[in-house]
């Protein structure tokens, strides 16, 4: 598919109030300017879930087993989020929306981890603690 083809199906694709919150995509003359704002929003999306990790792996620190398995979950998470948004922007691939489209990817994936991790941190407060990961805050 060509890359204006494609450019247009993912603008008409992406709903219109995802645009209409972030001003750097309103204010986006040009696709270089598209790939920045999704890097940018990946990049707070990021941020948050290094975090909530770090939170996460602080309450772990006196169990070093499971700490073990949250460390190795990450690599995993991490390896998955690359492969699959590998996979979900194969077909824009060597064109100049593929930066948006994979940095786009990589936040959605990024939300739903952060998502995770907000539960984690706080199931351990409600419901049965031996279903909890994560032992509550002191």
């Amino acid at each position: 598919m060509k890359p204006a083809v494609l450019t247009a199906a993912v603008v008409l694709a992406t709903p219109t109030f995802a645009f209409a919150q972030d001003k750097c995509y309103a204010a986006a003359k040009d696709q270089a300017s598209l790939n920045a704002c999704a890097d940018a929003a990946f990049k707070k999306s990021d941020k948050k879930l290094n975090e909530l990790y770090q939170q996460i792996e602080a309450r772990l620190k006196g169990d070093a087993d499971t700490r073990k398995l949250l460390v190795q979950a990450q690599r995993d998470w991490d390896k998955f989020r690359d492969a699959e948004c590998r996979f979900q922007t194969a077909g824009a691939a060597g064109g100049s929306v593929m930066p948006m489209l994979a940095a786009q990817c990589m936040d959605s994936l990024a939300q739903s981890r952060v998502k995770a991790f907000e539960g984690y941190l706080k199931c351990g407060k409600q419901g049965d603690p031996m279903s909890c990961p994560v032992p509550a805050a002191n």
